[in-house]
Formats: structure tokens, sequence, C-alpha cells
């Protein structure tokens, strides 16, 4: 348990940044080492970077790799389907071709494969899975967008997911599950029951609509939700179904990015939660932060946003 180092990778990122700063106090660690990249999530260069990792911790005798997936590799697969507190022995799995989560399935199915395969030192390589929901969470490149463009719409939200009911986990928690795993792993008592396994990560978070979520987070700033009449579902299902035909039929003269998906309208509209069980067993995981913490917290930095947005109107107008 003493005298270990660590590689993050992705260590400049919204999650990794996180990961670092509770990895730092943990007992008997010597060294970390941070690897950060920037790449477009297309399918080959996840799962060729995945297997690069793979290879390079049998060369040099790497004991564990905890790999953070999605929830996205579980579904949902249609937003008809009702799909509430997902367990992992339920064997959901996505069917899309879409490249984010076509891509963490692939690399997540490489990672739990290669749990036991011998170590160039003659020792044994053990792996898990991480599987967080929507993270959100101060820093967020995602909420920051949200809010920027609501910000330049007089603080009007756009209300694009009402049908959906998730359980956001706040990225603090999502990074002490990390934590939790790198201790199980290196626990002789614990890891066997952990060694090739994946996990959902939640939280206490109330479930709810993305659109609520993102309300209840900004209200106090006087962000308030779009009310006014939107389109069909199955309408726009169809019409992101258009856009998908028209992006193949164009592809060999022009490349033509679709507004929306029907993966993207399924991932926004579904009704889709799980259960974090397996990991409060097996890893001992309960949330760090609870949901008003992490609310709060996230207020905060949602603050500073707006008194950034005010500080610009401000410059422009002198």
């Amino acid at each position: 348990m003493t005298g270990w180092s660590c590689l993050v990778t992705g260590a400049g990122g919204f999650l990794g940044k996180r990961i670092i700063h509770l990895l730092v106090q943990e007992e008997g660690l010597q060294e970390v080492r941070a690897l950060d990249k920037i790449f477009t999530p297309e399918t080959k260069e996840e799962f060729s970077s995945t297997q690069n990792l793979l290879e390079a911790c049998l060369q040099d005798s790497v004991p564990i790799l905890i790999y953070t997936s999605s929830v996205e590799v579980s579904g949902p697969n249609s937003y008809k389907e009702i799909i509430q507190d997902a367990q992992e022995d339920q064997h959901h799995e996505s069917m899309w071709s879409a490249p984010y989560p076509y891509s963490k399935k692939l690399a997540e199915k490489a990672v739990l494969k290669a749990n036991g395969s011998m170590l160039r030192n003659g020792g044994t390589l053990y792996t898990c899975a991480l599987r967080p929901t929507y993270i959100f969470g101060e820093g967020s490149p995602f909420l920051s967008s949200v809010f920027n463009m609501a910000l330049k719409n007089n603080g009007m939200l756009p209300s694009t997911a009402k049908f959906s009911l998730a359980n956001p986990v706040y990225v603090g928690n999502v990074a002490w599950a990390h934590i939790l795993a790198s201790r199980a792993l290196r626990d002789p008592n614990k890891a066997p029951n952990i060694q090739g396994q994946f996990y959902y990560i939640s939280d206490d978070s109330p479930h709810q609509s993305y659109d609520d979520l993102n309300y209840n987070l900004s209200k106090e700033w006087g962000f308030r939700l779009d009310s006014s009449l939107s389109i069909p579902l199955s309408l726009l299902y169809w019409l992101a179904f258009l856009m998908e035909m028209l992006s193949f039929l164009l592809r060999p003269v022009y490349n033509y990015q679709p507004l929306f998906t029907r993966h993207l309208l399924t991932l926004s509209q579904s009704v889709f939660t799980v259960s974090y069980k397996k990991a409060q067993r097996d890893l001992g995981y309960e949330p760090l932060f609870s949901w008003e913490e992490a609310r709060q917290k996230t207020a905060q930095w949602i603050g500073s946003l707006v008194q950034q947005h005010r500080g610009t109107l401000k410059s422009k107008t002198q």
C-alpha cells in the first residue's frame, strides 16, 4: 500500500483535474504523472489510444488500470424505452454507431478483457471501468457553453430536454469514485471482486430532466427556461433522420453536419437512470459531496460566468 505512483490521462480536463486534486492526498503516493491530449471523439483514435495504454501497461509492468467509461455505453437506445435504476447485471448496451458511445464501448471492452494479462515482469494486470452518468459541476465545458449562450439570450435557457429523466452526478463524486477504485484494486482483500468489472457511478442528486438541472443550478442568477411551444418529439426524430440522410448523401462532395441526430435526441429525451449499489458494495463508494453542496458550488461558478458577461457588456458599451 506504500510507495506507489500513478499516471492520470486527460489530466488537464474537467474530471482529470479533480482526480489529481484528491489523488495527491493519498497515503503512500510518491509520484503523480499527468498526461493530457485534446482530440475529437473519433472511434479509431479513442480505441487506438486505449490499446496503446494497455500495451504500455504490459510493457512497463503497470499492475492497475482504471478506465473512465460512460453511462452512454449502456444506452438509451430509444426515447420510448423507460429504464430506471439500471444495474450492472442487467447488461444494457448501446446499439448506436455514433462515435462517442461506440468508441467508449470498444475501449471499455478492451480494458476489461485485458484483466488478468501477464506483465513483462511476470506480474498481472488488473483492470476495472467506471461508468459515470451525466457529469455536472464548476468548470464543465458543456455547462459553460449552455449558460454563455443563455446569457446572450437575456438569461433564457433552451428547453431541449424536458422529457428526459436522468440522475446527474457531481464531478467531485466521480473523482472520488476513481480514488476508491484505486484503493480497492490495491487491497488484496477487495481486489478479487473488482477485477474485470464495470461500475455505474452516480450520487444522490435528484432525478430530473436535463432542462430542470440547468434551471436548478442557475435560477438564483435569474436564468429561466424557455416556455414557448416545442415541436413534437416524434416529428423531431424524423427531422433528425432526414438530416442524417442528407449528410450521408452529401458526404462525397460536402461535409454537412446535422444540427442534431437521432442519437443526441434520444440521449436528451429519455428516461434513463442507474443505481450505484454495486460501487457502494465493492468499492465502499459513498458520495463525498451532497446534492446541496454540489448545487451551491456549481451555482457559485455560474455566478462568475454572469459577472464575466456583465463585464464584457460594459467594456463593449464604453
